[in-house]
């Protein structure tokens, strides 16, 4: 009996041995697809993991589509938006397209799909499990933009501040020479206002910024004496011109200092003045280009009119003294025409009347108001030539004598209009203002090389900001050959001020 006993209980121990063995197996093998299937769902999984950000948004556990649509709505570009800027009562655009911002939104998904993605079957799954509890990932978008383009357009910016640099400056007026101090004045401050643009771009904060644009104190360059005598000297020849070949060669009046230039750095030195008169020793020519007459100068190149009303006495004094200082100008082949130059400053002595002007975003009336039509219907007369532009700068508004884009404005000592004769033989200007009709002609020699030319402006864009509207127009010229359109060319695009 007691073996027996002791054979049973032995029994027993083995079935309780044997149950417990396939019980852990099964534990095992339940607890080994638990994890397999864990590990397998994890790489299976198409989602990005969780805590993962791009650009300061939340992607967890969204698709590539979906999280490229949830970015797409953060960095949602209209090329027609502007960057605002402010400069004391004046405010200025860049068209934001203008710059190309660019972000690189599918390769920072593809980042931030591949965390977890790049072990094996296991450690992928370790890592995808501890993201859940780890600290958030934030993963940069890479952004790039036209940093020459908008370093111009703030250039651009710069030169339209109501309070800029005037630099000195120099004029003839009779057997005086008159040079004019310069004045310090704001400049913008480039690099400041870029990173602040660009920092505005990539957080998205620009569509509700107008940024107020800083400057810093611009000093004139000190009057150079030396270069002054070197460009207003010049030895007395007289005008003639050539059949064949046909040629003009202008007159040149001789003009000197009356005294010697170290004399007039001494002068400049001791008087701390906002202007010095230097006498000047003037010898006329014998023969001019007024002598030779058309002849000289057989074919009309451009012309323009522009109307005045003839009733603003003041303005149209201003009119005709701007015109008659233009008219008779010859430019030489090569040589550059410079409005303030030969215009000379505006001033009460010179005979300028108050009249109407733009000054800081408003019309006020100014001394020499009015000349800027001179300078617009100079300006169309030379696209008609098909001369080059230099320098030409907009108004703060449409004016009423020329369409949007067809203007220029000029500021003594900042602003000029500057053109290039372009051609193998001399040009003349004729300016005249009469009976309601500032008309200025260029004359020279046409040759089988020229185009005709058309010009066309149109308004293309309004846009609003701080109570005020603005609007875009384009300027093109069209070059013709025997009727037919050969070229197209984009003259400008400005941005004006609505009334």
């Amino acid at each position: 009996m007691l073996e027996d006993s002791k054979s049973l209980t032995s029994n027993k121990k083995k079935i309780y041995i044997i149950v417990f063995a396939i019980a852990t197996i099964a534990i095992i093998s339940i607890a080994i697809y638990l994890v397999v299937s864990f590990f397998v769902k994890e790489n299976n999984d198409t989602n990005i993991k969780s805590n993962i950000f791009i650009a300061g948004v939340d992607v967890s556990l969204l698709s590539k589509e979906e999280a490229k649509n949830k970015l797409n709505e953060k960095y949602n570009f209209n090329e027609n938006e502007y960057i605002n800027l402010k400069y004391k009562n004046d405010t200025y655009c860049i068209l934001l397209d203008q710059i190309n911002p660019v972000f690189e939104i599918d390769k920072a998904i593809d980042e931030a799909y591949n965390i977890c993605r790049d072990g094996n079957i296991i450690s992928n799954g370790i890592n995808s499990y501890k993201r859940k509890s780890s600290s958030p990932i934030n993963i940069e978008i890479n952004f790039s933009y036209n940093e020459s383009a908008l370093k111009e357009a703030l250039k651009d910016i710069s030169t339209k501040l109501p309070d800029q640099v005037i630099e000195s400056s120099y004029y003839i007026e009779g057997h005086t020479l008159i040079i004019t101090s310069g004045e310090v004045g704001a400049a913008l401050e480039i690099d400041e206002m870029k990173d602040m643009i660009v920092k505005g771009i990539i957080d998205c904060s620009y569509k509700d910024t107008c940024y107020n644009i800083v400057t810093y104190d611009e000093y004139p360059k000190p009057i150079d004496v030396d270069k002054i005598h070197s460009e207003v000297y010049q030895e007395v020849k007289d005008a003639y011109y050539t059949t064949n070949p046909r040629m003009v060669y202008t007159e040149v009046q001789g003009i000197d200092f009356e005294d010697s230039v170290e004399d007039v750095k001494k002068q400049i030195a001791s008087e701390k003045k906002d202007e010095y008169e230097v006498p000047l020793k003037v010898t006329e020519p014998k023969v001019t280009t007024e002598d030779l007459g058309k002849e000289a100068f057989p074919d009309v190149l451009g012309s323009y009119d522009t109307n005045y009303a003839t009733s603003n006495r003041d303005r149209t004094t201003n009119l005709r003294l701007a015109a008659n200082k233009i008219n008779g100008t010859v430019l030489m082949p090569g040589e550059t025409f410079s409005y303030n130059k030969v215009v000379g400053e505006r001033t009460i002595e010179a005979g300028y009347k108050e009249a109407a002007i733009y000054s800081n975003g408003e019309v006020t009336n100014g001394l020499g108001g009015g000349i800027c039509q001179i300078t617009s219907t100079l300006y169309n007369a030379v696209l008609y030539a098909n001369l080059d532009i230099v320098q030409r700068q907009n108004h703060t508004f449409v004016p009423s004598y020329v369409k949007g884009g067809r203007d220029a404005t000029v500021v003594y000592g900042s602003i000029d209009f500057k053109f290039k004769n372009n051609r193998d033989y001399p040009i003349k200007i004729y300016a005249s203002v009469s009976g309601g009709v500032a008309r200025i002609t260029i004359r020279g020699l046409k040759t089988a090389d020229d185009y005709d030319v058309k010009l066309t402006s149109r308004k293309v864009d309004t846009t609003y900001y701080g109570g005020n509207s603005y609007s875009v127009y384009k300027a093109y010229k069209q070059l013709y050959k025997n009727g037919k359109l050969v070229d197209t060319e984009l003259l400008s695009t400005d941005t004006y001020k609505n009334h």
